[in-house]
């Protein structure tokens, strides 16, 4: 499995719209043979932080779901929301064998 957290800022003004948009790009993704889970998570203290916890079959899959139109209408509308650039940070799954 590939995991990928996705941290996001976006501008106080923008929440509303950056939230549809990535509903959006969320029911897209989950359509996608090669994603099994697409998690956003918006912070309660500070609700202009978000977190994307996308997981997918393989490395190959995130790139295949960067060449999709739902991805790319999404990363092109919320690119002037942005208060600073997305991080993304890959993950390793660990099985604690529960």
């Amino acid at each position: 499995m590939h995991v990928v957290f996705v941290h996001v800022h976006v501008k106080a003004d923008c929440v509303d719209a950056f939230r549809e948009a990535i509903f959006a790009n969320a029911r897209g993704s989950l359509q996608e043979p090669g994603v099994i889970r697409f998690d956003v998570f918006q912070q309660a203290e500070d609700p202009t932080r978000f977190t994307l916890v996308e997981i997918y079959h393989s490395a190959e899959d995130q790139l295949k779901h960067r060449e999709t139109a739902h991805y790319q209408t999404w990363r092109d509308s919320v690119s002037e929301m942005m208060a600073e650039p997305r991080q993304g940070i890959r993950y390793l799954l660990l099985d604690p064998g529960v």
